[in-house]
């Protein structure tokens, strides 16, 4: 089975307070963005795989990335001390990080502590930047979440498949999901939202993300997202800087607003710390108002940014 995890925006974050489990409440609506994706295959036990060949072809393999001892490697494979999962991870700036900890692997070993799966192969290409606060990891663990449930036929529904992507990260409920929703507690407490008389598209496929297709012209928006190169934030430290507020304005009210006064009211909270750190960033945002968007913002902890045009 092969899918194309897709990544995500947040239109508005507001951290709202710390928690006693050493989390933080949030309130922030997702949007799923296609134009970003990664490409996920599973494999049951020695199944053929149709991605593989193509992968060692682009990458090598990773036998040979090894020996040439390649700092970070474009292509790991690993395989599960149980033997049950080879987990295969491509990445044209290099996979950085042990191929069994990957989100996707923790994603088989919560179905199977569960249902006790059979052996799998799960194959990645990834081409979402990491550090980009698009969720492009939570969207790959989340994905095979519901290849799995697929696959062997476990018979869970969404909610049931939401809970266990919920164990991974705070926003992979959400792909599970994969429709504009918003996000509170950690991220993981989710519902679904429909925008009123708008309508926002990618800006490269004028696929609906979000809104109504019958909107009128004066109401069309097409949304574009920028990933500065080189630049990966982590989120554990976006959150050290962050001091909780609740705002004037609660999210639900401030999207209910004309989207050309999103400008002043829908925040993201991050980004006055992590701009701090990174003010290349903060003169990314101000580029895109000044080529004429109504509304920019950080999605996430950063470092990606994203602009809304009228159509």
């Amino acid at each position: 089975m092969i899918t194309n995890p897709n990544v995500k925006i947040n239109l508005g974050l507001n951290v709202l307070r710390k928690r006693s489990d050493g989390y933080h409440d949030i309130e922030t609506l997702f949007l799923p963005y296609h134009e970003i994706h990664d490409i996920l295959e599973v494999v049951a036990g020695d199944d053929y795989s149709r991605t593989s060949a193509g992968l060692f072809a682009r990458y090598g393999k990773p036998e040979a990335q090894e020996l040439q001892r390649e700092e970070p490697p474009q292509i790991v494979q690993a395989i599960s001390h149980d033997g049950k999962v080879m987990m295969t991870i491509a990445r044209k700036e290099g996979v950085g990080w042990n191929p069994l900890e990957d989100l996707c692997v923790r994603a088989y070993g919560v179905l199977d502590a569960d249902f006790g799966l059979p052996p799998v192969k799960i194959f990645l290409e990834k081409l979402s930047p990491v550090g980009a606060g698009l969720g492009g990891g939570s969207a790959d663990a989340a994905f095979v979440v519901r290849m799995l449930n697929d696959m062997f036929s476990l018979g869970l529904d969404d909610t049931r498949m939401a809970g266990y992507a919920s164990m991974l990260g705070s926003d992979c409920a959400f792909f599970i999901y994969n429709r504009p929703m918003i996000g509170e507690g950690r991220g993981e407490v989710l519902t679904g939202y429909q925008f009123g008389d708008i309508c926002i598209c990618n800006s490269d496929s004028d696929e609906i993300m979000a809104g109504l297709p019958s909107a009128p012209e004066e109401s069309r928006y097409i949304l574009k997202v920028v990933v500065p190169d080189g630049i990966s934030v982590s989120t554990a430290d976006a959150y050290r800087g962050i001091i909780p507020t609740i705002p004037e304005r609660n999210l639900r009210e401030v999207l209910s607003m004309p989207v050309c006064s999103w400008k002043d009211w829908l925040k993201n909270d991050f980004e006055k710390t992590v701009f701090a750190g990174y003010p290349q960033l903060e003169a990314v945002k101000t580029s895109l108002y000044e080529s004429g968007a109504v509304y920019a913002s950080m999605s996430g902890s950063g470092s990606a940014l994203f602009a809304i045009y009228r159509k």
